[in-house]
């Protein structure tokens, strides 16, 4: 018979940094989508689409570049792809060498209602973010969070880990 071994149950002070953490993550991505869809008329997710075409090269990646960077399931980001398109903030091609391969482009409207919804966003993460941190609690939180993400990541597949 195999032996059982007793859980490791979080202690009083483990247990109120998760729940700490639960709750911060959960108002931080709420108040952010807020903000947009109340200045911009679109969700943070849609934000995020619209800022990883805009840092790409040619402002263009393809559909699975793109699910990978947003960290989307690819039929998730392609409803959200198909109502930017409707919106006229991105257009669709196929591929010139694959057919196979969609490519998502951001479109010149795409890019103004990005700048335009950028310092508001910013202004947002700062509020929530940054503002409340001194520079020092700043940056020893920037490394708490690439540890955190040595854990969840060792592969460093997630943009801002290719980074560090």
């Amino acid at each position: 018979m195999a032996e059982t071994t007793e859980p490791r149950w979080l202690d009083d002070d483990e247990q109120e940094t998760w729940r700490a953490f639960l709750w911060t993550s959960r108002l931080l991505g709420e108040a952010l989508d807020r903000q947009l869809q109340r200045d911009s008329g679109m969700p943070h997710t849609y934000y995020m689409i619209l800022a990883m075409l805009s840092e790409a090269p040619g402002r263009a990646l393809t559909m699975t570049e793109l699910a990978e960077i947003v960290h989307s399931s690819p039929s998730r980001l392609s409803h959200a792809v198909n109502r930017l398109e409707e919106a006229g903030w991105v257009s669709r091609c196929k591929h010139a060498s694959d057919r196979r391969t969609t490519i998502a482009r951001l479109t010149d409207a795409g890019f103004a209602v990005l700048a335009e919804a950028a310092p508001g966003h910013v202004a947002e993460v700062r509020r929530h973010l940054f503002d409340p941190l001194t520079r020092e609690q700043m940056l020893e939180f920037r490394g708490i969070l690439h540890a955190l993400l040595g854990s969840l990541d060792p592969n460093h597949e997630a943009p801002c880990a290719r980074e560090a």
